[in-house]
């Protein structure tokens, strides 16, 4: 079937908005009809090459739509089920599968980094050959094959603009917290950088009972948004100062510090925010080059922990459902993440706004 979808052509270009062929489901796969798609930074560490993947390529990894079509072997799923697309697929026979960790899963990582279906395959075609997928998902267009082990199935009363969240921003930030961080109740926290995973993060905090959590970020419009979302304070990331600042307001250093910027330099102040004995996560993604200087003196005598957390520690099939249970109760407002939505033809200058911070979440609607 001919479909319309966001393309990247070159690494640091604007993405071309073109039609594409794309094959019908083969067995264990999907197609799915997207009916919205988040603007995240991954993808434009992709544009811009700071996460560098094979072009062509197209784009888009978190989102949400129903199910058009069934490859052979996927009994699970109907016709005009709604669906949350997960970047990670996972195997479920690797050693880290086996463990109950999917997010580490070694041939979905291999199957991402090469631009192809868990399979293997591509199911993208244009006239000059194929095209790369975006880990397994590809979905800044109008309908995409994917694995089924790349899909969780979502109730039908969850609106899909907002269900598209629950893929990248809140399955990473808040999973950060609760999975990989494993936020205690009364503990204070800071979480560094609030985008859309940031301010998931600062979200699955207070949800896990975080007594104080201070929010870390250049912009002051995001900090802003962070206090009316429930930190108890919020500190410019810019201020020389900022690092005493938030030892000052914890008491001496956080019990959890999250940073979710993406920046080698935020993560070295992160770990200074963090008090003896604490834990530092990251969830950003620097470009590969990045490197952390750690005095390791530090590391043993004050017993620090530094984790990495990728999509949150989460077993999707497991957390997406109960994260959206919680923002039901009212205790994940993560609809307050949404900067806007954008039509597929706009999405150049959706990741403009989202270069300059200007916005959070964008969602581009189909």
């Amino acid at each position: 079937m001919k479909i319309r979808a966001a393309v990247l052509r070159e690494i640091g270009q604007p993405l071309v908005i073109e039609e594409l062929e794309l094959d019908a489901p083969g067995p264990g796969e999907v197609l799915v009809r997207i009916a919205a798609a988040g603007l995240c930074h991954s993808d434009l560490s992709v544009i811009n090459g700071d996460r560098p993947r094979p072009v062509p390529m197209a784009l888009g990894h978190e989102a949400a739509g129903v199910v058009a079509g069934l490859g052979a072997g996927v009994d699970d799923l109907a016709l005009g089920d709604h669906v949350v697309m997960v970047f990670m697929p996972s195997c479920g026979h690797c050693l880290p599968c086996a463990e109950g960790r999917p997010a580490l899963c070694e041939p979905g990582a291999a199957a991402n980094g090469q631009g192809t279906l868990l399979a293997g395959g591509r199911r993208l075609h244009c006239d000059s050959g194929e095209v790369n997928h975006h880990l397994g998902c590809s979905a800044f267009a109008d309908h995409a094959v994917v694995s089924r082990r790349s899909l969780v199935k979502i109730d039908k009363d969850l609106p899909l603009a907002e269900a598209a969240l629950f893929g990248c921003a809140v399955l990473t930030g808040v999973g950060a917290a609760v999975n990989t961080a494993r936020v205690q109740a009364g503990q204070r926290v800071a979480v560094v950088g609030l985008g859309g995973v940031g301010l998931s993060a600062l979200l699955g905090a207070l949800a896990a009972g975080a007594a104080q959590v201070v929010a870390v970020d250049l912009s002051a419009e995001k900090c802003r948004l962070a206090l009316e979302l429930g930190a108890s304070a919020a500190v410019d990331g810019g201020d020389p100062a900022a690092v005493d600042e938030v030892r000052r307001l914890t008491g001496g250093g956080a019990d959890v510090v999250l940073e979710m910027s993406g920046s080698a330099r935020a993560l070295e102040n992160a770990l200074k925010m963090t008090r003896r004995g604490g834990v530092t996560v990251t969830a950003g993604l620097p470009p590969p080059s990045a490197v952390l200087p750690v005095n390791i003196v530090s590391l043993v005598a004050e017993e620090r922990t530094i984790k990495g957390s990728y999509i949150g520690t989460c077993v999707p099939v497991r957390d997406i459902p109960r994260y959206i249970a919680l923002y039901r109760a009212g205790r994940l407002p993560v609809n307050r993440l949404m900067s806007g939505t954008l039509n597929l033809e706009d999405i150049n200058l959706g990741f403009e706004r989202l270069a300059a911070g200007k916005v959070v979440r964008q969602i581009v609607e189909f």
